[in-house]
């Protein structure tokens, strides 16, 4: 049975407020100011009701993470809950695509920072750029981040005024221009590829779920900080949105590196367009530090739990960071941002939250039957109605996800059972399983060998010369293979 469930070891310092600034700011990325000029090119106008939908679908599931985080106040968001829900390879499979989703995010913000800063500099190296960004923000990790929530509240607060003159200037400005011509309709398939592509600007509450043992006061602030980033969250983008489309067509926008900075430019002058590249520049860069953070946690809370190799969760004596989780994540998320490749990334980055949040609504439905008399002081409302509606809606927009990253979300899947299979049966067994192998194969061959030389497997149109080739060539392989076959059932167990 669980019972209630607390971890006291980390302090409790984050109020309303500046929780509610994690869940905004953590979904405030410079690429997600990038990606709106390509949903725009495949939803046209319609992007403005996409982008209020994507807000709704995501807060099915944001009552799943608001019940799960007052019932486990435990740092590790999806990670902790599917832990305590299923355990097992569940557990392991959320946290490997919490990571991996974290991962495919730092590569996007760094992405989106560079394209951001392509307006005021065309010249620049967009992937050159971004792998510079994942290295320099890499060596602030080991070093140790001095970010705190305060600073993350700071930047968002200051990101918030800049896109809030953004969208009053680009008001003023569709009040006075004639009205544009509505483009052609858009095709339904479009519809939900675009919002299958926007969905992840509503990440926010990932950020609050990750921070929710250090939130005061923890059963009603973790659920009003989750509700008001999403309704906050939802009130921005389409605000934003709305303005690019009443002032530039979705066919300008989708060319445009930076489609907001460029729709800044025709509202307010190039002051404009310097004024919203730097706000949005600085939350790219505050978005790529955070996550860099976020990813090296998952990797090092994985390996301490044995999921991992126990390598991943050192600590650098100096700085104590895990700085060798640091390292790993910093050189996958490198290979990634060196692609460059923006709707590839975004498309991974949706497909590991979806399986997230559909695992979020899981197990809130199998905690309510095993547990049902877990302390909940925050209950899921029209319960199970609206967690079976989230796990539905991320069936659904995996659908429309670019079929090479589904192709890469079913090769993971293969290597995490793998990983999962070789650190949960040990290394011992797996050698001991692969030495009878290879002595069942070494025997298999030289049985194979004396049946060719003794005439009973015939090589036809074979020369007696090439048979006996043939047999020296098994009895090779075979003693070989009976060779690393004793060789792993004599090595002892470390």
């Amino acid at each position: 049975m669980v019972s209630r469930i607390t971890e006291q070891h980390l302090k409790r310092n984050l109020g309303l407020i500046r929780t509610t600034m994690l869940g905004v700011g953590g979904s405030l990325s410079a690429a997600n100011f990038v990606i709106i000029g390509e949903a725009a090119g495949m939803a046209g106008y319609a992007i403005v009701p996409i982008v209020i939908v994507c807000g709704f679908l995501s807060l099915l599931t944001m009552f799943s993470y608001a019940e799960l985080g007052t019932a486990i106040p435990l740092a590790g968001g999806e990670y902790t809950f599917s832990k305590v829900a299923y355990g097992g390879f569940t557990s392991f499979l959320t946290g490997w695509f919490e990571w991996l989703s974290n991962m495919f995010y730092t590569a996007l913000s760094a992405i989106g920072f560079a394209y951001v800063i392509s307006y005021l500099v065309p010249q620049i190296n967009i992937p050159l750029t971004a792998v510079v960004v994942v290295a320099v923000f890499a060596i602030i990790n080991l070093m140790g981040s001095k970010e705190t929530a305060t600073t993350e509240t700071i930047i968002t607060i200051i990101v918030l005024a800049v896109l809030g003159i953004f969208v009053v200037g680009g008001w003023s400005f569709i009040q006075n221009a004639p009205p544009e011509q509505p483009a052609s309709p858009v095709g339904i398939l479009g519809i939900f590829a675009a919002t299958a592509y926007l969905f992840e600007l509503y990440l926010g509450a990932e950020a609050v779920a990750a921070a929710q043992a250090e939130v005061k006061n923890p059963e009603k602030n973790i659920p009003r900080a989750i509700m008001l980033s999403a309704l906050i969250l939802i009130a921005l983008y389409t605000s934003v949105v709305v303005v690019a489309v009443g002032v530039a067509p979705p066919e300008v926008l989708s060319h445009q590196a930076s489609p907001i900075a460029y729709v800044a430019e025709q509202t307010m002058g190039p002051a404009g367009a310097v004024l919203v590249t730097i706000g949005l520049a600085i939350t790219g860069l505050a978005a790529t530090n955070e996550a860099i953070m976020a990813q090296s946690r998952v990797l090092y809370a994985m390996s301490r739990d044995g999921y991992l190799p126990k390598g991943l969760c050192k600590v650098h004596k100096r700085y104590c960071t895990p700085h060798v989780a640091i390292i790993v994540g910093a050189v996958f998320t490198a290979i990634f941002a060196a692609t460059g490749l923006v709707n590839f990334v975004v498309y991974a980055v949706n497909l590991g939250f979806i399986i997230g949040f559909s695992i979020v609504n899981l197990a809130v439905i199998r905690l309510r039957k095993l547990a049902p008399h877990l302390k909940r002081p925050f209950k899921t409302p029209l319960y199970p109605l609206t967690p079976i509606a989230g796990i539905a809606a991320s069936i659904f927009l995996m659908l429309f996800i670019d079929p090479s990253v589904l192709i890469l979300g079913f090769e993971l899947i293969i290597v995490a059972l793998l990983i999962y299979y070789i650190r949960m049966v040990g290394s011992y067994r797996i050698r001991v399983a692969f030495g009878g192998i290879s002595l069942g194969l070494g025997a298999f061959v030289c049985s194979t060998a004396y049946l060719v030389v003794a005439n009973i497997i015939v090589l036809h149109g074979a020369s007696q010369g090439l048979a006996t080739l043939a047999f020296w060539v098994l009895i090779f392989v075979g003693a070989i293979q009976i060779l690393a076959g004793i060789l792993n059932l004599l090595a002892s167990d470390r």
